[in-house]
C-alpha cells in the first residue's frame, strides 16, 4: 500500500507534483472537539527573533507588494511582513505591476472576502505567465482552511507560497524556499504558533499604531471560523506590551489601539498572576500618548474592572465597540454568545452610568438559522435602547468549518435581505440624530490625512471615533486640531477649524 503522498506505481511515468496529497499529510481540518482541549498545550514566548544572514540581500534590487483584507489584525500582520521583507532588502511598491513578490493577505470571516482573493488571483495570472520569476504568496486567515489550500493548490497553479497565520516569522525561510526549490511552498500550522517578540515592524506613517496584546480566542461562537484560523488565545506579557507603546509615544504617535480577537479576555491564560486588560489600561494611561484605544471586545469578558478604569478618562477615549450580534437570547444561544439580550443591556447600562459620553458601536448579524420574524423584532428594539452610534450589520453566511454551517440555513435570501434594509434604516436614524448632536459644538479631531473624496479637504476623528472633514493646511496633519462643527450626515461631520480658545465637547 502506497503511503500519503507517495506515487503509484502505475503513475511513475507523471513529474507533476500531487500537492493535495501532500497536504493531507501536513494538516488536519478544523475540529471543534479538539480546539477545546487545546488550553494544556504550552505556548512559548520567542524573543531573538532575527532574520538570517544569508536571507538579507536575498530582496536586493526587488520590490514586495502586499495586498491587506479584512480587519486590523490583518494590517498589523502586513505591517510584520513589511518588516521582515524590508529586512531582507526587499523595497515596498503600491504599484502591484513593478512587484517581484505578492503576498495576499486574507480574510476568512465572510464569503465574499474569499471570493475577493480568488478573483485577484485570477487577476495575477497573466502577470505570473509573463514574469515566471514573480513570487506569488496567499497568507492569512484563508490559508488556514483546509478547503481554500485544496482548492488554491488544485485551481491556481500561479501561487508559489501559501502560509498561514501562525508562520509569519517563518516568511524568509519559505520565500527562500520558493525562490531555490521552483516548487510550491506550503507551511500552515494548524496548531497556534509561539508568542515572538521582537518582530520587525513598517506601520504605515507615524500617526495611528497597532498594537497587539493578545492572539486568538476560545470562544467559539457557532458561525466564526476565528478560533481555528488564530488559535487558542494567548497574551503577551504586559512588560511587552508597555514598552512597545512607550516606544511609539517616544516616536511621536498621537494615537494606539490595543488588538486582539478578544481583547478583554487579555491575561486570563496568565498563570504566574492575575493581571486583565483593566490593569494593562491603567498602566497605559499613565504613559504620555493623547488617545488609546482598544478592539474587540467580547460582553462576556467586559468587566467591572475595566469599566472603572475607562472611565478614568484622560487618554482612554470613550469609544467602546461592543460586538452584540442579536437582539434575541435564543439566538444568542445558538450563536453560542454566553450571554443573553439582559445581560448585555445591563452592561450596556453600566458603561454608560459610569462614562456618560460613551459612544457605541457594534456588530449585528440578520438572517442567522431559525431567525423568526419576532426574534428580528427584538435585534430592533435593542438597537433602539442602547442607540448604537454606528454598526457594521451582516446578512449570516455559513463557513465551512464551523458549527453553524450543519445548522439549515432556512431563513430565505430575499427575507434576510429585507431585515437587513430595515435594519440599517434604523441604525442609520440613530446614527445621524446623534451625529446631529454635535452641531455647533467644539470637538478634537486627529487630522489623519486628506479626504479621500476631496485633496483640499482634511479628515480625522474624535476621540468618540467620529470622522470629521474640515478645510485646513496640510502641516495640521498628524496633529490633534479643534473642529467647530457646522454639518451634520449620516456618517460623518463636516465643520471649520476653531479657535484655539474654544471650548471643547
Amino acid at each position: 500500500m502506497n503511503q500519503p503522498g507517495s506515487t503509484p506505481a502505475k503513475d511513475k511515468e507523471k513529474t507533476t507534483k500531487d500537492y493535495a496529497s501532500y497536504f493531507q499529510t501536513t494538516y488536519q481540518p478544523p475540529s471543534l472537539k479538539d480546539a477545546k482541549k487545546r488550553g494544556k498545550e504550552q505556548i512559548n514566548i520567542v524573543k531573538d527573533f532575527a532574520v538570517d544572514e544569508d536571507l538579507k540581500k536575498i530582496g536586493a534590487g526587488k520590490k514586495f507588494y502586499i495586498r491587506t483584507y479584512g480587519c486590523q489584525m490583518n494590517e498589523h500582520d502586513t505591517e510584520v511582513m513589511a518588516g521582515i521583507l524590508s529586512d531582507m532588502s526587499y523595497e515596498a511598491t503600491t504599484d502591484i505591476m513593478e512587484a517581484d513578490l505578492i503576498l495576499l493577505n486574507t480574510c476568512a470571516i465572510r464569503e465574499n472576502a474569499e471570493n475577493k482573493v480568488f478573483g485577484e488571483l485570477g487577476h495575477l495570472k497573466p502577470m505570473k505567465v509573463e514574469n515566471p520569476d514573480l513570487l506569488i504568496g496567499v497568507c492569512g486567515c484563508m490559508s488556514q482552511e483546509e478547503s481554500v489550500v485544496n482548492k488554491l493548490l488544485k485551481t491556481y497553479d500561479q501561487v508559489d507560497m501559501i502560509f498561514g497565520t501562525h508562520n509569519i516569522h517563518r516568511l524568509p525561510q519559505i520565500v527562500k524556499e520558493a525562490y531555490f526549490s521552483k516548487e510550491r511552498v506550503v507551511e500552515v500550522w494548524s496548531k497556534e504558533g509561539d508568542i515572538v517578540e521582537n518582530l520587525p515592524r513598517v506601520r504605515k506613517g507615524n500617526i495611528k499604531g497597532w498594537v497587539n496584546i493578545m492572539y486568538g480566542c476560545d470562544k467559539f461562537c457557532t458561525y466564526c471560523i476565528v478560533p481555528y484560523t488564530r488559535g487558542k488565545e494567548r497574551s503577551r506579557r504586559p512588560e511587552d506590551i508597555i514598552e512597545e507603546v512607550r516606544h511609539l509615544a517616544r516616536n511621536g504617535y498621537q494615537e494606539v489601539t490595543l488588538l486582539g480577537q478578544n481583547v478583554n479576555a487579555y491575561g486570563k491564560d496568565f498563570e504566574d498572576m492575575e493581571y486583565g486588560l483593566g490593569d494593562l489600561m491603567d498602566e497605559i494611561r499613565k504613559i504620555d500618548i493623547p488617545r488609546v484605544r482598544f478592539t474587540t471586545s467580547h460582553p462576556r469578558d467586559f468587566d467591572d474592572h475595566l469599566i472603572e478604569v475607562l472611565a478614568k478618562g484622560g487618554n482612554l477615549v470613550e469609544h467602546i465597540h461592543l460586538p452584540v450580534q442579536h437582539g434575541n437570547s435564543d439566538i444568542l444561544k445558538l450563536m453560542a454568545r454566553k450571554y443573553t439580550r439582559e445581560h448585555f443591556l445591563e452592561l450596556a447600562g453600566k458603561i454608560k452610568k459610569a462614562i456618560p459620553n460613551a459612544s457605541f458601536t457594534t456588530d449585528i448579524i440578520v438572517g442567522f438559522p431559525n431567525e423568526t420574524e419576532e426574534q428580528f423584532q427584538d435585534t430592533l428594539s435593542l438597537v433602539k435602547e442602547v442607540e448604537f452610534d454606528a454598526a457594521y450589520s451582516f446578512i449570516y453566511s455559513p463557513r465551512e468549518g464551523t458549527p453553524a454551517a450543519k445548522m439549515k440555513d432556512n431563513v430565505p435570501l430575499e427575507v434576510k435581505k429585507d431585515r437587513l434594509q430595515r435594519l440599517n434604516a434604523v441604525l442609520n436614524e440613530i446614527s445621524l440624530r446623534k451625529n446631529q448632536a454635535y452641531l455647533d459644538t467644539v470637538v478634537e479631531v486627529l487630522v489623519e490625512g486628506e479626504s479621500k473624496k476631496n485633496p483640499d479637504v482634511l479628515s480625522g476623528h474624535t476621540a468618540s471615533n467620529k470622522v470629521v472633514n474640515f478645510r485646513g493646511p496640510k502641516h495640521l496633519i498628524g496633529k490633534i486640531v479643534k473642529v467647530h462643527i457646522t454639518d451634520a450626515k449620516t456618517w460623518t461631520l463636516s465643520g471649520d477649524l476653531a479657535d484655539e480658545k474654544a471650548g471643547v465637547v
